[in-house]
């Protein structure tokens, strides 16, 4: 019986991270000589950039990704210093208008 409760447990762990992974995406920067993260929630579940480092990604690049606009990653390149608020809504204009 115990050992059953047991494998119920790991295996609702191992759901629940799933669900995790499929839910955020974790932006990896490089600031003051740190690695850093941080956590976007995603639009919709997917595994797709589920792990991205934007350290050495040029902006445009990174903003080209509909998934990852969509979660704000202007918002936290901003925050970091990679791009200026001008900048970013430029791109996401740029983009958006490419997509339509």
């Amino acid at each position: 019986m115990l050992k059953r409760i047991k494998s119920y447990i790991i295996i609702g762990l191992f759901l629940a991270l799933g669900y995790f992974v499929s839910s955020y995406h974790i932006i990896f920067y490089k600031m003051n000589n740190s690695l850093d993260f941080d956590l976007l929630k995603k639009s919709y579940l997917t595994l797709e950039y589920t792990f991205f480092n934007v350290t050495t990604k040029r902006s445009e690049d990174i903003m080209k990704i509909d998934l990852l606009r969509e979660a704000g990653i202007g918002d936290l390149l901003v925050d970091i210093g990679k791009l200026t608020e001008g900048k970013k809504q430029e791109l996401e204009a740029k983009f958006e208008y490419e997509n339509y």
